[in-house]
């Protein structure tokens, strides 16, 4: 008796799930059975355990162990001969046009495909039975939840990969009068990833059609002349009459500060050089950018959920989407490169009014550690305690010289209050990381362009505002009542529903009008997936 991937009805949603029964290898009816439970069998032997090629031809043992080792591609004529199957070559097609999707042809188009080479050979055929499943359901993997695993990029990304029924997916490959359909139903439809596709297809005869780049220059202020203002106006659609046209007046500056106030940029109204890269779209978009993007858009759940928080970090930027329209963003501030926020999905299940910071062990031993042995009343300073076994202990009782981050037996909390690094307000999701949002009393770093100085957490410019947008759907919770909890003791509030954040990390991200825009590669992770790629 062996576990494998029980079939499943014929719906898209039932291809991309997952289900274990108990099924039993059934034994081969005729030769060409025979010959293929031997090549199989033998694939499977000269495997290493643990391996990706073990995997795969552990999970075609079991498929076709299951249905008496009959094939799904080959037919047999008359004469007795061995033949691909029409359905077989609609999908060689498919493989053939894969670049479309940003994937390589070559790793399904592999050389044990090569149907002349193996015609009058039944061994040979047999092979290219079981060699043309496994290139379907690497296909299909690859549009489905992407060609490389996260973990490989960065540890720091902590994303599971979605699972296919891969029994189910290849009996409706094998039956279906369009197979391209059935693979379309794997891909994402969130439609950022719709419009990087649609980038891709159309890169190499527009190299992306985008706005004529704003020029270097001065700083642009109101009532300057500038020869790059009717491009300005231009791009914001502001008309001025002929002896106006490159003056920078305030309708123009007005437009201005609403663009930099949705790109999360200090709305100054001041064309600086922030603000002109942004007008740019960021750094030039490259066909390897594009595709890295996608890869990161197929490592996203299947659903984001109607409702839904995304932060992404390289845009340093929140934002709260209802069924698919934003309804409310603003900055954030994100973890430094040595201090990495990670990337994941969760869900929001409490809000938490005067949080006390529990400090993380690595925190205390390099920071409040050498702090408290240059000054002893640092721990009372910072309004902070020292807890043992839920005790409240003095700070003097313990060898500050020999703290380190995984022998410290003690916690380290802050108490709620105007200096607390978590501000007035924090939203949970409780995750192995330790991570989430929450508000600050250091306003300062919003106003930068870069805002990469956490520790991890992500700190919000606005929290109120955001809890408000937040709450929309909650009866009893909104910015009024959070409020009305300020003071002195932690107080926690849980939503009636969950709602879905995704800590993502997208280089390209697709406005309104269809242009794309780019950010900067905070952490590397797109440089890294581009070379892992192959790009």
């Amino acid at each position: 008796m062996l576990t494998a991937a029980a079939a499943l009805p014929a719906l898209a949603q039932d291809v991309a799930s997952l289900e274990l029964r108990r099924v039993v290898i059934a034994p081969p009816q005729n030769s060409l059975a025979t010959t293929i439970k031997q090549g199989l069998a033998s694939a499977y032997a000269g495997t290493k355990p643990g391996t990706a090629a073990h995997e795969e031809a552990q999970r075609l043992y079991y498929f076709y162990g299951e249905r008496y080792f009959e094939p799904l591609w080959l037919s047999l004529a008359a004469d007795g001969s061995l033949a691909f199957s029409d359905k077989a070559e609609a999908i060689l097609d498919i493989f053939r046009q894969a670049g479309s999707e940003g994937l390589r042809r070559e790793d399904y188009l592999t050389a044990d495909l090569d149907v002349s080479a193996a015609e009058g050979d039944p061994a040979r055929m047999a092979a290219l039975e079981t060699a043309f499943s496994a290139a379907a359901l690497r296909y299909a993997t690859h549009i489905y939840t992407g060609r490389i695993r996260p973990q490989d990029v960065s540890a720091f990304l902590d994303i599971a990969p979605k699972r296919l029924d891969e029994a189910a997916l290849l009996m409706r490959l094998a039956s279906s009068d369009d197979p391209g359909a059935v693979f379309a139903e794997l891909e994402p439809r969130h439609p950022e990833f719709l419009a990087l596709k649609a980038a891709l297809a159309r890169f190499e005869s527009d190299k992306v059609d985008r706005p004529e780049p704003l020029p270097d220059g001065p700083t642009i202020k109101p009532g300057m002349s500038d020869p790059r203002v009717p491009l300005l106006r231009e791009r914001l659609k502001i008309t001025a009459s002929a002896e106006a046209l490159t003056v920078y007046d305030q309708s123009l500056a007005d437009a201005v500060k609403a663009f930099q106030e949705a790109q999360g940029l200090e709305a100054d109204g001041v064309v600086g050089p922030a603000t002109l890269a942004a007008f740019n779209g960021g750094g030039p978009v490259t066909r390897a950018d594009i595709i890295a993007n996608m890869e990161r858009w197929r490592w996203m759940p299947r659903e984001l959920g109607d409702f839904n928080v995304m932060v992404n970090v390289p845009e340093f930027r929140l934002a709260i989407s209802d069924h698919g329209k934003q309804v409310y963003a603003t900055r954030v501030v994100v973890g430094t490169v040595k201090n990495q926020t990670p990337i994941f999905s969760d869900n929001i299940r409490h809000i938490v009014v005067n949080p006390y910071w529990n400090v993380p062990n690595s925190i205390i031993a390099n920071e409040v550690a050498p702090a408290v042995l240059r000054n002893p009343g640092y721990i009372s300073g910072q309004n902070m305690e020292l807890l043992y076994n839920g005790s409240v202990i003095s700070a003097s009782s313990v060898n500050w010289g020999m703290v380190s981050s995984s022998n410290f037996p003690f916690r380290v909390r802050q108490k709620p209050g105007p200096s607390n690094a978590l501000g007035q307000i924090k939203f949970l999701f409780p995750n192995k990381h330790d991570v989430y949002l929450h508000d600050t009393p250091s306003k300062s770093l919003f106003a930068r362009g870069f805002r990469a100085y956490s520790h991890g957490c992500i700190r919000v410019e606005n929290p109120m505002e955001f809890a408000d947008a937040l709450t929309v759907n909650e009866p009893a919770i909104d910015r009024a009542s959070l409020e009305a909890l300020f003071g002195p003791s932690e107080r926690w509030v849980n939503p009636q529903k969950h709602i879905p954040v995704h800590i993502a990390y997208f280089t390209l991200r697709v406005s309104e009008d269809g242009t794309l825009r780019s950010f900067g590669d905070v952490y590397g992770h797109n440089e890294k997936l581009i070379e892992l790629m192959g790009l």
